[in-house]
């Protein structure tokens, strides 16, 4: 005999920062994806409702806005296209807030650690990721969405993914930089539906081997596998084993 079925509520966690005097906040979307309702709380504790204003899964970017009383501090957004190898990196955040019980951020900080970093699927992780900033700077759980800031205070990326294999912090977190959020941030927060291009090939980095046995000189392109039928690539000639040097 089925017993009576029960409704259940999950709680989900994560960061955000506030980006202009009017209350927007920039946030993954993974953080807020699926929420039937959003609550911001700030430092000093004070809570307030929060709407999804707009959100962009391929990106993982959401744009959400609380409506507070009078002007409320911001970041300011740097520029990631300056940052190197190596610079000073802090992340912010809210780890674990519910087991600490505070609604203050804490502060890591590390270095820039590579730039232009891909993650790619796994069981745990349902999306793709491309050209990140690395950090070895602590990013746990609840970190998602916060700022990753250089050490003026610019936000420089945002928080978005570790690496791990105990499932805690291991010296490699990843974010997005903030140039590539710059991009849609203002249709966003006029909650337009971002739209990307799409070519239909699938691509294979260059190696060494491949380019000696293309007779290149150097290993920069990318080489076209597989052409998706019916593609604008299709219909634009290009063919598997077309090499893409600009």
């Amino acid at each position: 005999v089925e017993g009576p079925q029960r409704e259940f509520k999950r709680i989900g966690l994560g960061s955000g920062f506030i980006i202009n005097k009017e209350g927007y906040v920039i946030t993954n979307e993974h953080v807020i994806h699926g929420a039937d309702k959003i609550t911001v709380t700030l430092p000093d504790a004070k809570e307030f409702e929060a709407s999804l204003t707009g959100s962009d899964t391929y990106s993982d970017l959401a744009v959400i806005k609380i409506e507070p009383k009078g002007e409320l501090p911001f970041a300011k957004l740097g520029n990631s296209d300056d940052v190197q190898i190596g610079n000073w990196a802090i992340a912010i955040g809210n780890p674990f807030a519910f087991a600490v019980k505070s609604p203050e951020p804490t502060v890591t900080v590390g270095v820039i650690s590579a730039l232009h970093r891909s993650l790619p699927r796994t069981d745990k992780r349902t999306r793709e990721y491309s050209d990140l900033i690395q950090t070895d700077a602590a990013i746990n759980p609840g970190n998602s969405g916060g700022p990753l800031v250089n050490i003026y205070g610019d936000v420089i990326g945002i928080n978005v993914a570790i690496f791990t294999l105990s499932g805690g912090s291991e010296g490699m977190g990843f974010a997005i930089p903030i140039n590539a959020a710059k991009k849609i941030i203002n249709d966003l927060m006029q909650g337009k539906k971002i739209l990307y291009g799409w070519l239909g090939v699938i691509i294979q980095d260059m190696d060494a081997n491949l380019a000696s046995y293309f007779g290149l000189s150097d290993k920069s392109g990318t080489i076209i596998s597989k052409i998706v039928e019916l593609s604008p690539a299709e219909k634009a000639g290009l063919k598997p084993s077309d090499i893409i040097i600009s």
